[in-house]
């Protein structure tokens, strides 16, 4: 008997050794509100949405410590509908994050699916509205698909020197017959002291499609962007800065690219650069966000557009939030821009967002 609970007594102690070097977490962020977008040719839509400011998720974060200053970590999140309860993603359980890795004092090393340096850099840094709700950079930025988050992919991140920061990005395109077809690589570089905060980024990705065995590829479909974000806290409001220079095939994709504006098809841009100047600032316990995007296409269409945003978040509590905003874009040359929010790439010129987020 005594046997027995001493035993009991050195499997609990254990149990309680090792839960103090191992944390996981639950986490998520509910967003959900109204939407009315104009101006495309669907006329006017009205709608309840989902993730309209911060993309709706749940995820779970885990790390152990493995000694030596080593520790193992690992995150999955899956991204869902507020408004009907669906996966946002058929098919796809953890479609935001599914990665595993290692962190040393030599910096983390991770494996799986996760976002971009050039998205990262943009989103932390560049957008006040973290692109997000319908003044984001999403309107012009090309901030979709394989820009945002990449699967196969390797990452590895510097631990922060004096300031500085890096991360470097490679993704396999893992197609049969062709391991360069589908690849994708990216890095980003910043410097963080004080209240400036500045970061350039690169990302470059071959969207070829493996050819038939024996066949070979005409070309190399490559698309490069190059960007460089920055903000600076004054203390009374915080101004950002971001500028992206694109070239090639697929480095400029179109947000909704299913003619939101009837007639000819708009194409994306092979050959353009965009530019944001925004600001984020107190204003009677909330803060307000202000933006204006430019894009310029340098290809024989001449399909520029210029976008603006205003909005007001509110804070309810320390997880909860209120939002609006109003966001425009101005097409020429038939350009096909969209007022987007963070999860949809809207269907017309202007768009109006209403609602609440919470986190958790």
């Amino acid at each position: 008997m005594n046997k027995t609970i001493v035993a009991a007594a050195l499997l609990a102690a254990s149990a309680g050794g090792a839960s103090a070097q191992t944390g996981l977490s639950i986490y998520g962020i509910v967003d959900a509100g109204y939407v009315r977008e104009s101006g495309g040719a669907a006329g006017t839509v009205n709608k309840i949405s989902s993730g309209v400011g911060s993309y709706s998720r749940q995820g779970f974060r885990g790390t152990e410590d493995l000694g030596g200053g080593m520790s193992a970590l690992f995150q999955l999140e899956s991204g869902f509908r507020v408004d009907t309860g669906e996966q946002d993603a058929a098919g796809s359980l953890f479609n935001r994050h599914a990665f595993v890795g290692l962190k040393t004092r030599a910096g983390k090393l991770t494996i799986g699916r996760q976002y971009t340096p050039w998205h990262q850099a943009l989103a932390q840094v560049g957008d006040p509205w973290g692109t997000g709700y319908a003044g984001g950079a999403k309107n012009l930025f090309p901030d979709y698909g394989s820009n945002v988050r990449t699967s196969n992919t390797a990452q590895y991140s510097a631990p922060p020197l004096m300031g500085f920061n890096a991360d470097i990005a490679y993704a396999a395109g893992e197609q049969a017959g062709d391991n360069k077809a589908g690849r994708q690589f990216g890095f980003s570089v910043g410097y963080s002291q004080g209240p400036l905060n500045v970061r350039a980024a690169y990302n470059y990705k071959n969207t070829d499609i493996a050819a038939a065995p024996g066949v070979t590829p005409v070309d190399r479909s490559l698309g490069t962007s190059r960007m460089l974000v920055a903000n600076y806290d004054f203390g009374v409001a915080k101004a950002c800065f971001a500028y992206s220079r694109d070239k090639g095939f697929n480095s400029a994709p179109l947000g909704n690219n299913a003619n939101p504006y009837g007639g000819v098809p708009a194409t994306a841009s092979t050959d353009g650069n965009e530019f944001l100047v925004g600001v984020t600032a107190p204003l009677v316990g909330g803060t307000v966000l202000a933006s204006y995007m430019r894009k310029n296409d340098k290809t024989f269409f001449n399909r520029d557009a210029r976008a603006w945003g205003i909005g007001y978040l509110y804070p309810l509590s320390k997880r909860t939030s209120a939002y609006l905003a109003y966001g425009v874009v101005n097409n020429k040359n038939g350009a096909g821009y969209t007022v987007a929010n963070n999860t949809e790439p809207g269907t017309g010129d202007r768009a109006f967002n209403l609602g609440v987020r919470h986190s958790f």
